[in-house]
């Protein structure tokens, strides 16, 4: 057992020189294997991409079902106390306009999801501690559950929430406001690399403790991890999924790594076209081996991978993925939360987003999930063990 991060120590590698059938790997995967994941995600042979992609679709239809789940998703702040060394939206960054919306603009969105069908509503800000800010989101939360109930929603929306990392205390008074689930990504499992993408003062061991915060307080527990980090390896990849499944967390939204110039990760970075086509390949392999590894979590299918490829949303959700996001952030706003350069959808309205996903979905040959929440089975699954 490694005692910095939780996970057991790495096993040697069961793949011999010749390489066992791809069936023996997919099930050495499956036990959390280091050795055969990092295989899968480093193997060569293109095929690997589609056959993982198969095994994928297959397990997400016998464990959480066809359709897909949308959540609208309202960037309501871009202010931010903490200083991530590759967001847009740090606090150093002084070349970004800081706005946080109106209740009336949040309450505006939250209905026009609720008109769209979506049954789902992901709050998103930067991370800010002050008790303004919490009491804010607090009513929010109230007000949104109070105003979106209706015969198709008799609970109201659905509301997944990620405000970074907060007290235990917070994370009660969020979730009794209304909120259920939360998503606090760890953006690697490696403490070595998350020093590397952070300022000293945001520390591996806090968001570790926040995470479990987040469990202890009832929400459903969302993580997930960038891909493509400079110094970043498939064994490091290997372990993200290995810590996802020893967390027993519950919906997962990762994607590729994209840097933003005003960021000190991502100053005079540039990624060629045969760059970009690696990082989306290795990226669809760990949306795969998530869910075949996973089975029934909710795992989305980010607007980072559209940013990276024209139809990397939908590849996404042909091999494993079964979320997605429309954005309900007013246009005026969205060029001020740019977490990373060329962000897709910058110049889409809600309604535009709107008809875009939904036809990028029916393009997959999945049906949409309307008016649901669209919670994960492993949640349930989770509660009642």
């Amino acid at each position: 057992m490694d005692a910095s991060t939780g996970l057991p120590g790495r096993p040697e590698s069961s793949l011999s020189p010749g390489r066992p059938e791809f069936t023996e790997r997919m099930e050495a995967a499956r036990a959390l294997d280091a050795g055969a994941l990092a295989a899968l995600l480093s193997d060569p042979d293109p095929r690997t991409t589609a056959r993982l992609a198969a095994a994928a679709d297959e397990t997400m239809r016998a464990e959480v079902g066809d359709a897909v789940r949308f959540r609208g998703l309202l960037e309501f702040s871009n202010v931010c106390r903490a200083d991530c060394l590759y967001c847009g939206i740090r606090r150093s960054n002084g070349t970004v306009h800081r706005y946080t919306l109106s209740r009336d603009d949040v309450l505006a969105a939250a209905r026009h999801c609720v008109e769209a069908g979506y049954g789902s509503l992901t709050l998103q800000a930067g991370e800010r501690r002050d008790a303004a800010f919490i009491d804010y989101v607090c009513r929010l939360l109230e007000s949104i559950k109070t105003e979106t109930r209706g015969p198709a929603l008799p609970d109201g929306l659905g509301i997944t929430l990620s405000v970074g990392e907060q007290s235990p205390e917070v994370y009660r008074r969020f979730f009794e406001a209304g909120a259920h689930r939360y998503l606090l990504r760890i953006e690697t499992s490696s403490p070595e690399l998350y020093a590397r993408i952070h300022p000293p003062a945001q520390r591996y061991a806090d968001r570790r403790a926040a995470l479990h915060a987040v469990r202890d307080a009832g929400f459903q527990v969302g993580t997930g991890v960038m891909i493509g980090l400079a110094g970043q390896t498939v064994w490091d990849l290997a372990d993200d999924i290995r810590f996802f499944a020893i967390e027993g967390v519950d919906m997962i939204g990762m994607g590729p790594y994209l840097p933003h110039a005003s960021t000190p990760m991502g100053s005079g970075q540039h990624m060629s076209d045969d760059e970009r086509a690696q990082l989306l390949d290795r990226t669809l392999r760990m949306i795969a081996l998530t869910r075949i590894v996973l089975r029934d979590v909710n795992i989305a299918a980010t607007t980072a991978l559209q940013t990276l490829d024209a139809f990397g949303r939908e590849r996404a959700l042909q091999g494993g993925a079964n979320v997605v996001m429309p954005v309900v952030t007013p246009v005026a706003m969205r060029s001020g939360y740019q977490l990373y350069d060329g962000k897709a959808c910058v110049d889409e309205d809600p309604t535009m987003c709107a008809g875009c996903i939904t036809g990028r979905v029916a393009w997959t040959g999945r049906p949409v999930e309307a008016n649901r929440w669209g919670d994960a089975p492993h949640f349930a699954r989770r509660k009642q063990g």
